[in-house]
């Protein structure tokens, strides 16, 4: 993240590989939230998500807070945390204006207090200043409470990038280290389920849009004061400012009526969400109640299964009993016959011999 025209697009094009649009000029090229492809740093896969500036030059800071946001919301949902945030800042500045003050208040809002220690800012563009005067400019927004020094006492680190890709991938190696957390735009959508325009970046933006109304109040206020007298010039004035005033009274009904569509959207999607998850939750049960009932009959197939050779075991112990009992029967049958025989054997011998035998 950072400023239109900070380099973010051409940091992450160098790091990644990509061929994202960039701009030499004043008008932004990313109008939309840019993913990377996948790629390795030290062996680890990494994915770089490039955002637009809060100045961007077609969109409104809500219509480039709401990319943004329903980009983290979504990632959330789908169970991923960011690594690490980096914002991108020109150290050939002179100062660092109202536009890049602005940009990073509403991001530190985006992150929340605790996730700043996973913040990096990088400082880029030092080709095109003198070293000492770039070294002087980081140590003033490294130490003055107005520029970076709150988000540094809260664990951000502030990091150079000289355009070199070895400069780029010690950013990345520094992030890897980092333990992933979810952002406190991320908890307040998804978790607290709140509106975006409800979040403490778009409170940011609003606050920042009422300073704004009000400084254009009081030069208004100064320019009549100045006229004073002169009549024509005055009506003039007051024509003017009737005509500001009803412009600013129809943006405003237009901002209010793109709240409402937007927390209409909103309802809808959780309404989809919800959808979904009770739709996952009948699915659940329903395959559980066929599994219950798969395992019920398989269940009973093994019990008749069991019963069926627990009979033909019995009934071949049975037929062996009956084939063992009829084999001894035979066995004393035989021996009789034998015995017999041989009776009658001795007989006819002692007849033979003149004996007598009385049987």
């Amino acid at each position: 993240m950072g400023a239109t025209g900070s380099g973010k697009t051409t940091f992450t094009n160098l790091v990644s590989g990509s061929a994202f649009r960039t701009s030499n000029g004043l008008r932004s090229c990313t109008d939309a939230v840019d993913v990377t492809e996948p790629f390795e740093v030290d062996g680890r896969r990494v994915v770089l998500v490039d955002t637009p500036g809060f100045d961007d030059t077609t969109k409104s800071d809500t219509d480039i807070l709401t990319l943004i946001a329903e980009f983290l919301a979504s990632s959330y949902q789908s169970g991923h945390k960011l690594t690490g945030l980096i914002f991108v800042h020109r150290i050939s500045d002179f100062r660092i204006g109202g536009i890049s003050l602005k940009n990073f208040r509403t991001f530190k809002k985006l992150c929340g207090e605790q996730t700043l220690r996973n913040v990096v800012i990088v400082t880029n563009m030092w080709s095109e200043v003198d070293p000492q005067l770039g070294e002087t400019r980081e140590h003033e927004l490294a130490t003055q409470d107005d520029f970076f020094k709150p988000a540094l006492d809260k664990g951000a680190k502030i990091m150079r990038h000289n355009g070199s890709l070895e400069s780029a991938k010690l950013v990345i190696q520094y992030i890897l280290g980092n333990n992933p957390m979810a952002l406190q735009i991320q908890r307040e959508l998804v978790d607290e389920r709140k509106d975006i325009l409800q979040t403490a970046a778009a409170d940011e933006i609003e606050r920042e849009l009422q300073a704004e109304k009000e400084r254009q109040k009081v030069e208004r206020e100064r320019v009549r004061q100045e006229m004073e007298g002169k009549i024509s010039i005055s009506m003039v004035f007051d024509l003017l400012t009737r005509r500001a005033t009803e412009a600013a009274r129809v943006r405003e009904e237009e901002m209010r009526r793109q709240r409402e569509d937007e927390a209409r959207r909103r309802q809808e999607e959780l309404d989809r969400i919800e959808a979904d998850r009770r739709r996952v939750e009948e699915n659940m049960e329903r395959e559980r109640r066929e599994w219950e009932q798969r395992m019920w009959e398989e269940d009973q197939h093994r019990k008749r299964e069991s019963e069926r050779l627990q009979r033909e075991f019995e009934e071949r112990v049975a037929e062996e009993r009956r084939r063992t009992e009829d084999q001894q029967r035979w066995q004393r049958e035989e021996d009789e016959r034998l015995r017999r025989e041989l009776e009658w054997q001795r007989h006819r011998q002692r007849r033979h011999h003149g004996g007598c035998i009385v049987i």
